[in-house]
């Protein structure tokens, strides 16, 4: 018989905090407990709230620019820590769970101070600073990749491999083949640049596409989200190379389309490699350079070492090179099939279950061991063709 436990869930600010906390109370809410989640005011307004998740939000300080500013951060942090201390006497979680950035602080502070259980779950391939000032003090840390760095010393006993949970509308995409693709057919290209696009990335794939070779040109068909600044100057650029192209400042049916792509081309961001490889479509990838401690670099190494992904360096991000490398993937479509297998076999597409495991493991049986780095932490592969088409 299952036990109704209290959770409390700490994330906010962008998408790639909010996607997996989301994931993780819908995995936790389905298991019968009860499941709160403290936020900020941006990440109040990212929609996805799962039914039946109750939303707390607590003012939160960025340790950002001089120090009137940061004298600011640390009275919003310290007032928001206290109005957490009080939800967690009232809620008397079994454990707080955080997905770092400065949103989850207080309550992960209020939870030390409280002597609740925390667990810290890192998205990316370098630990987060809010995650690394927080690693020593709590009772696990939850990991998407296996080697994760910055991790400071004496914590690796509390490393547990989990993967970074994707949205449900995604994961249930993961066993549809690849698109069929030959020689003759098309070759559908998506393109996006996070949530609010990249300049970038408008300026160089449409030129960079116009310069493949006519038998490849021809046969595109381009979806590309695009800043709202920036729109008019792509579509003109496709219209004067004559590619076929849809754009949008924002595509409701993302999940969908990236399951008909045949070749991503976008930010390395840690929500949209755990999309990429729960999905299984092969990539593109240009870092965001301003990405704090250059963490989508390193989120993109996994992925490109196993076959799924080219990674360019965005000062190396031109049309030429962005040619050739398409090029290089496309011009056999046995290559970018192989790249699409290799892509899914990287996923883990039991990410929410695991962390919900790990969560439930305080207050209740010994803390789980099966997932510890090392043991039993490799990904999920395969040599059949579902979900990868290869």
């Amino acid at each position: 018989m299952s036990v109704t436990r209290h959770y409390v869930l700490a994330a906010g600010g962008t998408g790639g905090h909010m996607i997996p906390a989301f994931a993780l109370a819908s995995e936790l809410l389905a298991r019968g407990h009860q499941v709160a989640l403290v936020t900020d005011s941006r990440g109040e307004a990212i929609p996805g709230v799962p039914d039946g998740l109750s939303v707390h939000v607590l003012p939160a300080g960025r340790m950002q620019g001089g120090l009137l500013a940061r004298v600011k951060a640390l009275i919003a942090i310290w007032n928001g820590r206290s109005m957490a201390l009080r939800l967690l006497k009232e809620i008397e979680p079994s454990a707080v769970v955080g997905f770092g950035g400065y949103p989850a602080l207080p309550t992960l502070l209020a939870a030390r101070a409280a002597k609740v259980p925390s667990v810290i779950h890192e998205q990316n391939a370098v630990l987060g600073r809010v995650n690394r000032f927080l690693a020593r003090s709590v009772a696990a840390i939850a990991t998407a990749y296996e080697k994760i760095e910055r991790m400071p010393a004496g914590t690796a006993d509390k490393i547990h491999l989990v993967g970074n949970p994707v949205r449900a509308e995604v994961l249930k995409l993961r066993d549809r083949p690849y698109p069929a693709f030959s020689e003759n057919g098309l070759l559908r290209v998506l393109v996006t640049g996070g949530s609010q696009g990249a300049t970038v990335l408008s300026k160089v794939v449409p030129d960079g596409l116009a310069q493949l070779p006519k038998s490849i040109r021809h046969r595109l068909q381009v979806t590309q989200q695009c800043r709202a600044a920036d729109i008019d100057t792509v579509r003109e650029a496709y219209q004067r190379h004559e590619i076929p192209a849809e754009l949008g400042t924002y595509f409701e049916d993302m999940a969908e389309r990236l399951a008909d792509a045949h070749l991503f081309i976008g930010r390395a961001g840690a929500s949209t490699i755990a999309e990429l490889t729960a999905v299984g479509r092969p990539a593109i990838l240009i870092p965001l350079p301003s990405a704090m401690d250059d963490h989508q670099s390193a989120n993109a190494r996994d992925m490109a070492e196993a076959g799924g992904a080219r990674s360019i360096r965005q000062d190396r991000f031109t049309p030429e090179e962005l040619s050739r490398q398409i090029e290089a993937m496309a011009a056999d479509p046995e290559t970018l099939g192989n790249a699409a297998h290799m892509a899914w076999n990287c996923g883990r597409p039991n990410a929410a279950k695991d962390l919900a495991d790990l969560v439930e493991s305080f207050g209740g049986a010994p803390l789980m061991d099966v997932i510890r780095v090392g043991k039993s932490a490799a990904p999920e592969t395969s040599t059949q063709t579902a979900g990868a088409g290869a």
